[in-house]
């Protein structure tokens, strides 16, 4: 595409996640002034309501809906180039599925030390790397797509399975903590988690920098990259490395969240039409934030009425974009 398509998509896209990061900060009882983010930040007052407002409810929840909207949109996207198939993605091919296996054992082993927040993060993030590992021992043997997509739904659902087995076994409290954390919240994280989570967040942020070249060639085929000079071990090693510490670490924090890392890579690639990493990293990170920050703004205004769980507002949105890539894929392969 060119420059100036480029940096209106862009400067669009800039324009929509700052408005919904000011609109999903001031959303609730309590208008908040620029004063009270201050200093909510540099010199809290625990007796200030605004400012405890802000410190302890609003910002962990903005903060952690852009993180998780982008960290997903950009384990999906590197999940769909590296197996060359648009449908692939952290909750179709099974991976956040696996940090929630890892999750319940740790939340149902009894064990203090893997049921306290550094347990449950190192569970879900080895959890997620565990998968994506098993996904590309499958990738060596599965060359169809489709076939490698039917493989990690049902990795899915043989870990689903084990799941339902190890909440039948547990206690009322550990089952009860287990299932309020599968309907997925931006509500677990507070101010303190907040530079472990960005911590982690910018050390996967770093190992893309050494990957967007390298998957730029990676769209040609592997073994063109290879031809090129591409070294596929350390691709792989990288990829599967971001992919578990993008989604192990959300999932821990936020739940299992379906679809946004499917879906937003995909409409990324539309709306730029481009096989540009810089570009599609950048834009699915972007858009990601601004889905998510969206879905649950719907939540907050909702929340009067009804309480709504996050995956429930992702799948309404993320199903029918699966089932249009389907149908899109189906009609250009019958052309």
């Amino acid at each position: 595409m060119n420059r100036s398509k480029f940096f209106r998509n862009t400067l669009i896209l800039s324009f929509l996640l700052v408005i919904l990061v000011i609109i999903h900060m001031q959303t609730g009882e309590v208008l908040l002034t620029f004063s009270d983010a201050w200093n909510g930040l540099f010199s809290f007052d625990e007796l200030n309501q605004s400012q405890v407002i802000f410190r302890e409810l609003r910002l962990p929840r903005t903060s952690i809906a852009i993180l998780a909207g982008a960290g997903l949109s950009i384990a999906g996207l590197l999940m769909q180039t590296f197996f060359n198939n648009p449908l692939a993605g952290p909750s179709i091919l099974g991976i956040s599925t696996g940090s929630s296996l890892f999750v319940a054992l740790a939340l149902m082993s009894g064990f203090s030390l893997f049921s306290s927040t550094v347990g449950v993060i190192s569970a879900a993030i080895f959890g997620a790397l565990i998968y994506s590992l098993l996904l590309l021992i499958f990738s060596r043997f599965v060359r169809s797509n489709v076939s490698l997509l039917i493989i990690g739904i049902m990795l899915g659902s043989f870990t689903n399975s084990i799941i339902q087995v190890l909440q039948s076994y547990t206690d009322v409290n550990a089952l009860k903590a287990f299932t309020i954390w599968g309907f997925g919240s931006l509500q677990q994280v507070n101010f303190n988690q907040l530079p472990t989570i960005i911590f982690c967040f910018l050390f996967a942020v770093l190992l893309l920098l050494f990957l967007v070249k390298p998957l730029n060639t990676y769209v040609l085929g592997e073994q063109k990259a290879a031809i090129l000079g591409v070294n596929i071990k350390w691709v792989k090693t990288l990829v599967i490395i971001c992919v578990a510490v993008f989604t192990g670490l959300i999932t821990a924090y936020c739940g299992p969240i379906a679809f946004i890392g499917l879906a937003v890579p995909n409409i990324v690639k539309i709306i730029f039409k481009t096989c540009n990493h810089w570009i599609l990293i950048v834009a699915s990170a972007m858009l990601g934030a601004i889905l998510l920050l969206s879905c649950d703004l719907l939540i907050l205004h909702l929340e009067a009425m009804i309480q709504l769980p996050l995956n429930s507002i992702t799948a309404l949105f993320g199903a029918p974009i699966v089932i249009w890539i389907l149908l899109k894929n189906r009609i250009h392969a019958s052309n």
